[in-house]
This record gives structure tokens, sequence and C-alpha cells, in this order.
């Protein structure tokens, strides 16, 4: 059987917010996060302007794709990660926001923040201590010691620990 090589992930944190907050206004909107439904995927492809192939991740039996949205805007799928339940601790095999939520252009920030959060209270649930871990660009090993408080394992792979997990679970929940 063929290995599947990790995807090195290239999300970007702008801003470590209480929720997600809109550009232009400045305003919060309360989010929530729960599994991606099949129908959920008509709305996310590369024409779309997605960027990874969300449908082969909801495909994957041991992974599990959650959505973020706004409370009052269930519809409206702000960003989506994937992950895998490991033992002792959550590994993210992607994690992209909505292509409305990329670039200078940008309507919220917080989207990958917000998500990287969920991850870890979804460790602590699972009873992980928080841990989870991803494989990263290299030219954004810095970027998420600094602004998430990971820690370089070694060649690309990112772990983020029980101090820093309770950090984040506590700025978005």
């Amino acid at each position: 059987m063929k290995k599947e090589k990790a995807t090195a992930l290239d999300f970007e944190i702008d801003k470590l917010t209480n929720s997600i907050e809109n550009i232009q206004t400045g305003d919060c909107f309360a989010t929530e996060i729960t599994l991606l439904s099949k129908e959920d995927l008509m709305g996310i492809s590369k024409k779309n302007g997605w960027r990874f192939d969300w449908v082969y991740e909801f495909k994957q039996p041991e992974r599990d794709v959650y959505k973020l949205t706004i409370v009052s805007s269930p519809r409206v799928i702000q960003g989506l990660i994937s992950v895998q339940i490991e033992t002792g601790y959550v590994y993210m095999h992607l994690i992209e926001s909505a292509p409305f939520n990329i670039g200078k252009d940008k309507v919220y920030l917080g989207v990958p923040g917000n998500l990287v959060a969920f991850a870890c209270k979804l460790s602590f649930q699972r009873g992980g201590e928080g841990y989870i871990s991803f494989t990263a660009k290299t030219k954004l090993i810095p970027h998420y010691i600094e602004s998430l408080g990971a820690t370089h394992i070694g060649s690309q792979l990112m772990a983020i620990n029980t101090e820093a997990a309770l950090k984040l679970i506590n700025k978005y929940f």
C-alpha cells in the first residue's frame, strides 16, 4: 500500500481574535464549528476558489472535516479543517480559509486561529491534553512558533503543547 505524503500546511495566522473579526468594521461575530456534511461539499471546489481537494479529505475514513461558520450565517463556510485523532494528540492534515478570507481583500480576520484552537480543544476532549501536530512549510515554521506558540519538532513537523493549546482555547472559546 502506498504511504501518503503529509501535506505541508501554509496557513497564516493573520490575527488571534476572540472569534472572527470583520476587517472593515472591526465587529466580532460568534462562530460555530461543526462537521462538514456531504451537502456542504457542493460549494467547495477549486473552481469556486478553494485551493485543496476537500472531497478527497471528506472521503478519508480516518479523518474528520469540520467547517467554521458564523452563528447568524450557518450556510456560509468561513474555513475548513481536516483532522485525524491519534493516540495522545490530534493531527491537522489540512486547514484553509474560505477564498473570501484570503489575501488583501479578505473579509474576516481570525479564521485560521479559530480552527487551530478548535483542534486543540478537540485534543482535550479526546484525551490528548491539547496536543496537536502538523507538517508546516519550512518558511512558515518561525511564524507558527511566534503566532501559535508551536514547537518545531524536527524537519517540518510542528506541535502545540498543553500550555500553548490552553492559550488558544481561552482566546477563542
